[in-house]
């Protein structure tokens, strides 16, 4: 199944397995302090990024190209939070329908690869596109904050030849710190594991699952910044 398919029709087999990886506020926090903040979330999806961060800002916007997955992420906010300071917006990530310098802070994780990968063509013209728009929408001393996988089913980074480049641009390109963190799956058992993750890693991750004996999954991400 194609990932957009995924994403459209499967959205909620996509929350269940994010929701199985740990909360990443910390790690934004320790960038910049959000607190009172208006936020972009790009390529928001489930709310992964959206819903720890939701309580502590003062206005939450989310993008993504997927309904589906918005509004999953809306009923979850609905329910956790009885001031409703976010909106929801089905937008292309070099497109956004947001006024120049309207946010302090756009957190954006594991989206941007698949516009800037280099199976992807215009890969490079597309991430040039994306950036000109986040630094479009950012207030003068805005931060930026990227998270992307840097593989699935290893201890150490190993990411995806196709995301190499993407990646050395944005730190040789567009000036980005880096890091990366563990964002492992914890499952109850080898056969959950296998059953939330199989739909979106296919075969080889499952096998990998069964020959290990993982009920816990893990993963590495990498975590780009830049301050401008």
């Amino acid at each position: 199944m194609a990932i957009d398919d995924i994403y459209n029709k499967q959205a909620e087999a996509y929350e269940t397995m994010v929701s199985r990886q740990p909360d990443v506020s910390g790690v934004i926090h320790g960038i910049r302090s959000y607190e009172g903040l208006d936020v972009l979330d790009l390529g928001a999806g489930s709310g992964r990024l959206s819903i720890p961060l939701a309580s502590d800002v003062s206005s939450l916007i989310c993008t993504d190209i997927s309904q589906p997955m918005l509004d999953i992420l809306d009923d979850k906010l609905a329910h956790l939070h009885h001031t409703r300071n976010w909106t929801t917006v089905v937008a292309d990530h070099r497109s956004l329908p947001l006024v120049s310098s309207s946010v302090d802070l756009v957190v954006s994780g594991w989206t941007i690869s698949y516009l800037a990968h280099s199976n992807q063509e215009n890969c490079r013209q597309n991430l040039e596109q994306v950036m000109a728009e986040l630094q479009r929408v950012l207030r003068p001393g805005g931060t930026i904050i990227i998270l992307e996988t840097m593989g699935t089913g290893t201890d150490t980074p190993n990411p995806p030849d196709f995301l190499v480049d993407y990646y050395a641009q944005l730190e040789r390109t567009y000036g980005f710190n880096h890091r990366w963190i563990r964002m492992d799956y914890v499952f109850d058992t080898v056969e959950e594991a296998q059953q939330c993750t199989g739909f979106f890693f296919g075969e080889e991750l499952s096998d990998k699952i069964q020959a290990n004996q993982w009920s816990t999954v893990p993963e590495c991400a990498g975590v780009w910044w830049k301050h401008v």
